[in-house]
């Protein structure tokens, strides 16, 4: 059973792969960001990936999806902190395995590795209660966003310039162009100077 960790903290990458191999796993590589991720899945094709759904360059989201498309078979495990209904919706559209709140892992990553393993899928115990409908900034305009674009306009919001934003999350600054005016399309705003900052700042509780 091969194994890929994925995750931007360094304290929880390295927790995890002790865990995992605590139990007789075998990580056959670690990585910090979506992009080296799906690089690596290409490159050694694991048996199952454990992503952090929030990482620069690609999300788990987006890795998950791009592993779909591709016919890969490695399954998917994502840990996260997201109780959002849109995400996990999100999540089994791209054909995860395994969807696991980060501050439960202790307790559920084992059996959730034992469960995909053989197959079957495994959604955290704790989601069911948890799982809320609305997003963290109770906003609905926020969930027609990918999480690439939430995290855009976050940074937005903290009036972070285009340049700033792509060295943050390891993207070109025309990749950010890019997403601005998809986002600005997405929620009907004018084309006008200083649209999304102004509606970020207005709607994105930091």
């Amino acid at each position: 059973m091969k194994i890929l960790i994925a995750d931007d903290h360094p304290f929880t990458l390295q927790g995890t792969k002790s865990f995992v191999e605590s139990y007789g796993y075998k990580v056959i590589d670690t990585c910090s960001n979506g992009i080296s991720a799906l690089n690596l899945i290409t490159l050694h094709l694991p048996d199952i990936a454990i992503l952090d759904i929030n990482m620069p360059g690609l999300d788990g989201l987006d890795v998950a999806r791009k592993v779909q498309e591709s016919k890969i078979k490695t399954k998917v495990i994502l840990l996260t902190m997201h109780k959002e209904m849109t995400i996990f919706k999100k999540a089994n559209e791209y054909g995860i395995y395994g969807y696991i709140l980060k501050e439960h892992a202790q307790t559920e990553l084992e059996n959730c590795l034992i469960e995909v393993a053989k197959g079957n899928k495994y959604v955290s115990e704790f989601l069911e209660d948890d799982l809320v409908v609305d997003n963290k900034n109770n906003n609905d305009e926020l969930t027609k966003l990918t999480l690439s674009e939430r995290k855009i306009v976050e940074l937005i919001a903290q009036q972070k310039t285009s340049k700033q934003i792509a060295e943050l999350l390891f993207l070109s600054e025309k990749t950010v162009e890019g997403h601005r005016s998809n986002i600005i399309e997405k929620l009907g705003l004018p084309k006008e100077k200083n649209t999304l900052l102004i509606w970020a700042i207005q709607h994105i509780k930091l």
